[in-house]
């Protein structure tokens, strides 16, 4: 049997899992975004491991009807919940190991209570048209079957490229889109359902045109020995919805490797496309010409961090210029179609306000083993908007020897952009510190302007200079534009006010802050959009008054929670009028876009019209029209709720002190209908991520606020509220280095004293039980995992951990926010590590990875040694690897599975277990506590790519003391 029929009868298996959809939280993006809330591995199988597997399938099918895998029953074996908790069975354990040890591991589905949750039809995501006078439903699919997601990729550059579509791979879609009128009195007229094109069809990139009257968009299907899984361009009539495709020519592809395409004016695109004359793939020889070599002859200081999937060869490089590059094609609606330029490795394409040039960016050799290709030589040129060529701005070198000091940055030309408010007047910045945040140089940036096409002789003007890190420009016109900078080291941010039309008006500051200081955020400012399609400071008048103003969108952090707000802020005095706000005690409202923005000139104030959201902690988000001068708020959307068993959750924001001093707050979960007097304490997951902070005053701040929806997503901690759990979710953990003092020098002491202060919150509170608190996280929360079971053993029954890095001596050149080297901070970085404290951690950890992590950070190596260490020492552990899933987990298969193992873990290590192994605090470093000595290791290895591999070294043992002592 070959490969893909293999492939083909394994998924066709486990599609039988994925027949129902699931829910992901609606949450807005920035405006004018989208607004939005794989096969398996297939390994020959032999006889004798196919025979075992059948057999154990009839024998474990006949258990199944007697015990389910996913049933439940209390403790004391009555069949209810226990305090409000709920436990797996003995028996269905014993299943559950007996199927592992015969079977290999298969992927498994959680409880279905939780299962449901996740199972749930998304929501659809919302798009605004130029003229704010109708919007786009793109509707949306459950979570993806694995197949998808095992689709050969190639790993070139820091790029994962699917070569059947000539894309990234694991991009998400949409199935159809709905078109909606936005009338007068708020509500939507009928929906148009865009049409045209196949059923089955994936649609990505959907953009509108810029009058509003076309959408533009890619499909592209999934077909075997097809062509037709390469993406091509199609453009609808917004008025009926009719679609049709864009080229006359079926062999016209769009490459999709960086940039797509881009509307040129109201009736043309400019496209990426596959090259006409590309041929097949260049073919990896048998033989290797030589042996790969590296050269530091010129003793060069090139220090970078571990990036993934780069460059290994001369093959390597090839492949990638086979599938990066690309022939540029003007297009117009009418079906004209003009190749411009020469192919290359084009990576943005961005036209001019006036549609007269075209910026156009490009990469190209020698490339680098060494860097991803964000840091290859760039080239970019001018071009008129029919593809002829103007002027090089810069042909900017390889770039390897970027600092790691964070605020550094490429030498040369960079953030080269078009000036929003005028026709065609570039601007861009030149570094004055060879790139170095570690030179002390003044200044540091430098802005510079010049015309699209400059006088003969006529250099570029210098526009503003900065001591800080540059960071932006809001334009307006020659007499207002709001220039940006920061600098991380202490945490400074500054606000620039100048007059680009003027050399007689002094640049001044307008804000000098902390960025890390949310309580003195006095909000940003909001945008409107030009006739040409830019984006420009929305100025605003006032009848019968003089003044510059400007609206500030902020998030209004407070003591007690944010409430946003929209100020009318004069630029020239410095005072600013509330002109709206959240409503703080029930509801959480955001403004999310202004839509009174397609005139030229200054908004009269009572002509405002913005969107907002509203949610509470109950009520999912919904938008509203709110429009001035009577305020009155029209809702525009109707969203049933994802999860309605979990409608009437209970959610408080609660605050607490560390033992030093510093405020802590995080968010507190717990059931629908529970009720601590009556029901007693829960057992408690505890999931969260550490911070930096420079200051005590700023890491106690509250962030977030109490009247949020709780949005679950596919991974969420708050799954667990379906199966009883009290759950703190986001708890503080600032890690705070104030003056010269670097904050990862005291990062286990300040992570143990928040942990202890956010545990002995809830048990004061009753309403998690002692001893059985579980603690959880993802990436650097998995890090604080690792590392608090190891330092904190008294605090929790077991932990979770996933997708972290627990060896921070194979990342030397830097991790998180760490800028030092490890030969710089050695002492850090090793006594941060939870590797080299693995013969610490006693408490049973789940160590869950996808196999194609492509974080620079976390390798999946991190968990396999971190794994071997725990074993090493007799450690209770289970390793569970994601076959084809990168850093997130995505295929509905693997989710499904990681919940199944979370599940399992808290069941059986913090609900059904007083304590597995406990430690008391107080006891010497040298003798962290008793472990039992009745282990047994075994590692389960995957077969026939069924399921995710899994390791396990468990055992059960009990503690020296009470854990009734420790507290």
């Amino acid at each position: 049997m070959n490969d893909r029929m293999l492939v083909h009868k394994v998924y066709h298996r486990l599609s039988l899992l994925s027949l129902t959809p699931h829910t992901l939280p609606f949450k807005p993006v920035q405006f004018p975004s989208v607004l939005s809330p794989a096969s398996i591995r297939a390994r020959p199988l032999n006889g004798t491991v196919r025979s075992l597997r059948t057999t154990a399938v009839m024998a474990t099918s006949r258990l199944r009807n007697l015990v389910p895998v996913n049933a439940v029953a209390s403790e004391d074996g009555s069949g209810g919940a226990s305090n409000g908790s709920v436990s797996s069975t003995a028996a269905t354990t014993a299943l559950e190991d007996e199927e592992d040890s015969t079977l290999g591991v298969r992927y498994r589905l959680p409880p279905q209570e939780i299962k449901d949750i996740v199972d749930a039809p998304p929501l659809p995501a919302l798009s605004f048209s130029p003229h704010r006078d109708k919007i786009l439903f793109l509707k949306r699919r459950s979570l993806p079957p694995l197949a998808e997601l095992a689709r050969p990729e190639e790993k070139l550059a820091g790029v994962r490229i699917d070569g059947k579509c000539n894309t990234r791979t694991r991009m998400s879609f949409y199935t159809g889109i709905g078109i909606h009128q936005l009338l007068p009195d708020g509500t939507l007229g009928p929906e148009i359902e865009v049409h045209g094109f196949p059923d089955g069809a994936k649609i990505n990139f959907v953009t509108w045109s810029p009058d509003g009257r076309h959408l533009a968009f890619t499909i592209r299907f999934d077909e075997e020995e097809s062509t037709s899984s390469k993406l091509k361009v199609w453009v609808a009539q917004v008025e009926t919805g009719i679609a049709r495709p864009l080229f006359k020519s079926d062999e016209i592809f769009l490459n999709a490797v960086f940039d797509n395409f881009v509307w040129v004016n109201d009736s043309s695109l400019l496209v990426c496309t596959i090259p006409l004359s590309r041929g097949d793939p260049p073919k990896k020889p048998w033989v290797p010409f030589g042996p790969k070599i590296q050269s530091n002859e010129q003793k060069s200081i090139i220090q970078v961090r571990t990036f993934q999937d780069l460059l290994k060869d001369e093959y390597d490089e090839d492949l990638f210029d086979y599938y990066a590059t690309t022939q540029l094609v003007l297009a117009s609606l009418e079906g004209t179609v003009k190749e411009i330029g020469p192919p290359a490795v084009y990576t943005s394409m961005d036209p001019s306000p006036d549609h007269k040039y075209l910026l156009i960016s490009s990469i190209h050799r020698p490339y680098s083993f060494t860097v991803p290709c964000g840091r290859f030589p760039k080239k970019v040129d001018l071009w008129t908007a029919d593809g002829k060529f103007i002027r090089e701005l810069c042909d900017l070198p390889l770039a390897e020897d970027i600092p790691i000091a964070f605020n550094s940055v490429r030498r040369g030309m960079r953030s080269i952009n078009w000036r929003a408010d005028k026709p065609s007047t570039l601007y861009w910045v030149e570094t004055q510190d060879e790139g170095d945040a570690k030179v002390d140089v003044s200044p540091r940036d430098i802005i510079y302007t010049q015309p699209a096409e400059p006088l003969e002789d006529e250099g570029p003007t210098i526009l503003h200079k900065l001591d800080l890190r540059y960071g932006g420009i809001s334009w307006s016109d020659d007499s207002l534009a709001l220039v940006y900078e920061s600098w991380y080291k202490t945490r400074r941010t500054r606000t620039w006010v100048i007059s680009p039309g003027s050399n007689d008006v002094s640049p001044r500051i307008l804000f000098d802050r902390s960025f890390e200081d949310v309580y003195s955020d006095p909000g940003s400012p909001m945008l409107r959009r030009t006739p040409a399609g830019t984006y420009v400071l929305a100025k605003v008048k006032k009848e019968n008054e003089e003044g510059t103003y400007v609206l500030l969108n902020g998030n209004g952090a407070t003591p007690e929670g944010n409430i946003p707000f929209l100020d009318l802020f004069d630029i020239n005095t410095g005072n600013k009028e509330r002109i709206w706000k959240s409503d703080k005690e029930k509801y959480y409202e955001t403004v999310v876009a202004l839509m009174s923005d397609e005139k030229e000139g200054d908004l009269p104030i009572d002509h405002l019209k913005i969107l907002t959201s509203k949610e509470s902690k109950t009520e999912n988000t919904q938008y509203y029209i709110l429009r001035w001068p009577e305020k009155k708020a029209f809702q525009i959307t109707n969203f049933p709720h994802p999860y309605p068993q979990l409608a009437s959750l209970q959610k408080e924001m609660v605050k607490y002190q560390r033992k030093d001093g510093v405020q802590l707050t995080a968010t507190l979960y717990l059931p629908p209908g529970y009720d601590p007097s009556r029901d007693g304490p829960l057992p408690c997951l505890v999931w969260s991520y550490p911070g930096e902070f420079k200051s005590k005053e700023a890491a106690g701040q509250v962030r977030g606020s109490p009247n949020e929806f709780a949005g679950i997503g596919p991974t969420s901690a708050l799954l667990w509220l379906a199966r009883r759990f009290a759950i703190l979710s986001g708890p503080t953990i600032p890690i705070i280095g104030e003056g010269d003092d670097e904050a990862n020098d005291r990062y286990v002491e300040q992570l143990v004293a928040s942990a202890e202060a956010a545990v002995e919150e809830v048990v004061r509170r009753g309403v998690a039980h002692p001893n059985k608190i579980a603690v959880g996280g993802h990436s650097y929360g998995a890090f604080m995992t690792a590392n608090l079971l190891a330092h904190a053993p008294h605090l929790f029954s077991c932990g979770i951990a996933r997708s972290g890095a627990y060896n921070r001596t194979l990342t030397p050149f830097g991790f998180q926010n760490e800028d030092r080297t490890l030969w710089e901070a050695t002492s850090t970085y090793v006594k941060m590590s939870p590797f080299m404290s693995a013969n610490k951690i006693k408490k049973p950890i789940l160590l869950i990875h996808g196999e194609e992590d492509s974080n620079s950070g976390t390798l999946t190596m991190q968990s396999d040694r971190f794994f071997n260490a725990l074993k090493g020492h007799g450690a209770l552990c289970r390793l569970v690897i994601l076959p084809y899933e990168s850093h997130g987990y995505a295929s509905r298969e693997s989710i499904m599975h990681v919940l199944w193992e979370t599940d399992r873990w808290l069941q059986k290590y913090c609900v059904s277990h007083t304590s597995t192994v406990n430690v008391d605090p107080d006891a010497s470093k040298d003798n962290p506590g008793t472990v039992s000595t009745d282990s047994e290791s075994k590692a389960i290895a995957a077969s026939g790519g069924s399921g995710p591999e899994v390791s396990n070294t468990e055992h059960e043992g009990f503690d020296s003391l009470p854990r009734s002592l420790l507290w």
